[in-house]
Formats: C-alpha cells, sequence, structure tokens
C-alpha cells in the first residue's frame, strides 16, 4: 500500500542523507469530559492560586495516553523512530481530546530494530530539525513534555489587586508565574533523565486556557551526546534554541547549557490606570505605559542574567519577550532564550548545512474569513469590541469631569 506520511519533500530528502526513509503517519488520541476536568480544579489548590496539581495530572495522563497509542501504532507499522511529534488540545463541545500525531520513519536499508537491545525513538522535531540534531551527534531518545496547570486564585488575586493600587511590581503574582513557568521546566528535564538523556533539545512552550484554568507545555526531544560531561547525565542541558540555531551555535564553537526564564508582573495603579485610560482618548504617546513596560522588560532581563551567571554560562542567546495583559492594569512581562558556553568538544558532522534543511515549507492550504455574520472582510470582529470599550472609556471620563467640576465648585 502506498505510504501516508506527514513530513515534506525537505524533511524527507534531509533525513534520507541519515539514512532514514518516510514511513506512515500515525495518531494517538483520548477523550476526556470537560467539566470533570474542570470540577477537580475548582478545590483549595484554585482558592490559594499557584499549581492546581489534580489537574496537571489529568491532563498529563491524557498527553501520556495519546501519545502511547500512538506509539502502539508506530509499532504496528515496523518503524524505527518516529519524528515531527504534536501534543495538542482540540475542544469538542464540552469534551477535550488530547492528540498526538508524528510520522514514522524507517532504515533506508530496511533493517528493523532489535527490540531485545534498542526501541523506538520518538522527537519533536521535525524532519529537517531531526537532520540537524544527528548532524551535530545529538542521538534522538524519546519525546518529553513538562506541564503544569496553574489558577492565579483567590488569594493571589485579592493580595495582587491590593498592590496593583500602586504602581510597581505585584510580587504575589510574580511569584506565582515565576514558580509555575519554572515547574514546566523542571518537569521536561526530569522526563529526559529519566529516559537516559543528558540533553533536552528544541524546546516549545506554549500557554492554554482550560476551563478557568491555565496550563503551562513544554515539549522537546530528550536526547544524548558521547562527548557531553558526565555531569549532564544528572543534570540535562536544555535549549529552546531550534536545532538549526543549534547547529550554528555549535559550529561557532558553544553549546547550549539551559534555557533560561525570567518572570515579572507589574502593575500600572489605580492613578496611572486612570491616567493613562484619559491619555488614550488623544493621540500621542502614554508615558506610563512606556515606563511601566519597559521596567518589566529589564527586571525581567536581570532575572535571566542573574540565572546566567548562576550557572557560568558565557552568553544568553535568542532572548525573546512575551507581554500579556492580565487585566486591571497587571501585565506580564516574559523572557525567555537559551545560556550557552564556548565548547570545543562537540562539532557538526557536516562543514555546511543543506539547502534543504534551511527551507521554510509553504502553506498550501488556506482558510478563509467567514463571513456569515454580515461582517465586512476588512472589519474585525475585534473593532466591535474596541468600539465598546472606547464608548466605555467616554463615559467614565464625562462623569469624572462632572465630579471634578462639583468638587471646585463645593470650594
Amino acid at each position: 500500500m502506498a505510504i501516508l506520511t506527514g513530513l515534506s519533500a525537505n524533511e524527507m530528502y534531509c533525513l534520507k542523507q541519515k539514512g532514514y526513509d518516510a514511513g506512515n503517519l500515525v495518531i494517538g488520541n483520548s477523550v476526556f469530559a470537560l467539566g470533570f476536568v474542570g470540577s477537580i480544579g475548582s478545590g483549595l489548590n484554585t482558592l490559594l492560586g499557584g499549581e492546581v496539581t489534580a489537574v496537571t495530572k489529568v491532563i498529563h495522563d491524557g498527553r501520556q495516553e495519546s501519545y502511547d497509542r500512538m506509539m502502539e501504532e508506530v509499532k504496528s507499522h515496523g518503524g524505527v523512530g518516529i519524528t515531527g511529534i504534536s501534543s495538542d488540545l482540540v475542544f469538542h463541545g464540552t469534551n477535550v481530546e488530547f492528540l498526538s500525531i508524528g510520522s514514522t520513519i524507517h532504515k533506508s536499508d530496511g533493517s528493523s530494530i532489535d527490540s531485545a537491545t534498542s526501541s523506538i525513538f520518538s522527537a519533536s522535531a521535525d524532519g529537517q530539525a531531526l537532520y540537524c540534531q544527528l548532524d551535530c551527534g545529538f542521538e534522538p531518545i524519546k519525546f518529553v513534555f513538562g506541564n503544569v496547570a496553574y489558577s492565579i486564585g483567590v488569594g493571589g488575586g485579592i493580595l495582587g489587586s491590593l498592590r496593583s493600587l500602586g504602581r510597581g511590581e505585584v510580587k504575589e503574582y510574580s511569584d506565582i508565574f515565576h514558580r509555575t513557568r519554572h515547574l514546566a521546566l523542571e518537569r521536561i528535564v526530569d522526563e529526559a533523565r529519566a529516559a537516559g538523556a543528558n540533553a533536552v533539545l528544541g524546546i516549545q512552550t506554549s500557554v492554554s486556557p482550560i476551563s478557568a484554568i491555565q496550563e503551562m507545555l513544554m515539549i522537546g526531544t530528550a536526547s544524548k551526546h558521547s562527548l557531553l560531561p558526565a555531569e549532564c547525565m544528572q543534570t540535562p542541558i536544555s535549549s529552546d534554541l531550534t536545532n538549526l540555531e543549534m547547529w550554528n551555535v555549535i559550529s561557532m564553537g558553544y553549546r547550549p547549557v539551559k534555557l533560561m526564564l525570567g518572570v515579572s508582573v507589574f502593575s500600572l495603579g489605580i492613578v496611572g490606570g486612570i491616567s493613562a485610560s484619559i491619555k488614550g482618548l488623544v493621540r500621542g504617546e502614554i508615558n506610563e505605559l512606556t515606563t511601566l513596560i519597559y521596567e518589566a522588560r529589564e527586571n525581567a532581563l536581570q532575572k535571566v542574567a542573574q540565572q546566567a551567571a548562576e550557572c557560568g554560562a558565557d552568553d544568553v542567546i535568542g532572548i525573546k519577550t512575551y507581554v500579556s495583559d492580565l487585566g486591571g492594569g497587571i501585565l506580564e512581562l516574559m523572557a525567555i532564550g537559551t545560556a550557552v558556553k564556548k565548547s570545543d568538544d562537540i562539532k557538526p558532522t557536516s562543514p555546511t548545512l543543506l539547502t534543504q534543511a534551511v527551507i521554510k515549507d509553504q502553506q498550501t492550504f488556506f482558510k478563509s474569513v467567514d463571513t456569515s455574520m454580515g461582517i465586512s472582510l476588512n472589519q474585525p470582529t475585534r473593532s466591535l469590541q474596541n468600539g465598546f470599550w472606547f464608548t466605555i472609556i467616554i463615559i467614565f471620563y464625562v462623569v469624572l469631569n462632572i465630579i471634578l467640576r462639583g468638587m471646585n465648585l463645593s470650594h
């Protein structure tokens, strides 16, 4: 029968250079009732804020179940490995489906693995990324993930709300977000260590809402390099560099050390919030927001610098910063990057990368905009929401002026 693969032609070409052929697309899934997931997260942990351990476990088990079923399919197809694994949540009304998808690969010479001495490897890296990883001498072992379901909670919300009346960092929120983001990192590294790996590569991070709770997920590929220091077996290196970036870093005489995370939650404060709302009605810079976001970013970067110094890194590269609006004039800013250290022990096998490993696959399917609600294509729904809030701000501004005039007249 014909092979039905999720690999692109570029991925197939790259893997062919490393002795692999494309196999069938494989899928594993598990469906849970969303009401059940939400109900177990409504207890004391949710009220206090921080990790909701019961929900973390349910989501972890759901993801693991779908992964295990996918791996059974790989085994039935006689594959030696699977690449490009994703671990997604798909919502079907009141149910949530845990979905794992990847593409089986086979040895080009037709040989199969010896089940007595080796096992099927699995990787989050796609075919091109896996080529870069193999060329750097990292052997893939297992797809690994670390997750944490968390809530800000009523306790954190009350304390944070009191602190947010004044301008500056809201430490209660910063602590919660700092703990949860690092828990996900610790868990993916723990899984890599348990799999016998000394590195976890190509880490991708996502945050998703599930009922009234947020889940932070990190996925990556647990791998092993024979030339890494012995201590890496106890503390595997972690990197969110793409494998293409890692190939370039290693070719320049560096190697990844650890993924760095800096989290800072700041509040504009009640006075600053009112001032920024009023200034937002006219054109020009809103100084309060400019300085707030700048200070939050600097605070997050300072935390990254401190972590880099603790692990003896020479540089932190690929830093990206993300701003999230938590509502009520409170912003979270997260900085994430990979600490690297000079090392001449590891070198890529190839002097230059294949062109096919660099080419980005182009999308050939596009979903058109739904106009069934009668909304113009050049008039996004968001503008309706913006119009609503603009009206609210205008009303607030008018009422504020009336109050201020009344106070002046009374004097």
